[in-house]
C-alpha cells in the first residue's frame, strides 16, 4: 500500500546511499526513469540529485527496506506556472546552435545571465519567434516514487 512522504523514519539528511528507484506518472503509469534492471544510483542526500521532496521519503528507510510514494500533483516538483512559458526571439536559438530543425517538444538551452544554462522545452515555433516552456517537465503532475535501499553509509 503507498505511503505518503509524513510516514518517513531513519536515512540521515547526508547519508550517502546507494538505491533502486522508479519515477511514474500516477495519472498514466508511465515510467520516467528507473534505475530497476540495472545499476542502482549512488547520491548524497542534500546534494541535488533527486527533488528535495523525493530526498524527505527517503529519511529514515533502512538498508534493504523498499517503499512507494505516491505524490500529489505539483507536490515534488512544484506546481506548474504559466509565467515560466515564455515567447522569445527566434534569433536567440539560432545563436545558440545554428536553429538546426527544432520541433515542438524538443529541448533548448540559452546561456544563463550569471553563467551556465537555463533549459525549456519548445512548444510553438515561427519564422519570428519561439514559444519555450521553462516548467520542469514534471511540474504540476502527481508522481509515483518507488525505491528500494541497498546501502547507506
Amino acid at each position: 500500500m503507498p505511503a505518503s512522504c509524513a510516514d518517513s523514519a531513519g536515512v540521515g539528511r547526508d547519508s550517502h546511499l546507494t538505491l533502486h528507484y522508479r519515477l511514474s506518472l500516477s495519472d498514466s503509469g508511465e515510467e520516467v526513469v528507473s534505475t530497476f534492471g540495472s545499476r542502482p544510483a549512488t547520491l548524497q542526500i542534500g546534494q541535488g540529485h533527486l527533488a528535495e521532496p523525493l530526498e524527505r521519503c527517503l529519511l529514515g528507510l533502512r538498508e534493504g527496506e523498499s517503499r512507494v510514494f505516491d505524490l500529489a500533483p505539483g507536490e515534488a516538483y512544484g506546481p506548474r506556472n504559466p509565467d515560466l512559458v515564455q515567447r522569445v526571439a527566434r534569433s536567440l536559438l539560432a545563436a545558440d546552435d545554428g536553429d538546426a530543425g527544432y520541433e515542438p517538444g524538443d529541448p533548448v538551452g540559452f546561456p544563463a545571465p550569471g553563467g551556465g544554462r537555463i533549459a525549456g522545452v519548445l512548444k510553438a515555433l515561427d519564422e519570428r519567434s519561439a514559444l519555450i516552456d521553462f516548467n520542469h517537465p514534471l511540474a504540476g503532475r502527481g508522481l509515483r516514487f518507488e525505491v528500494g535501499i541497498v546501502g547507506v553509509l
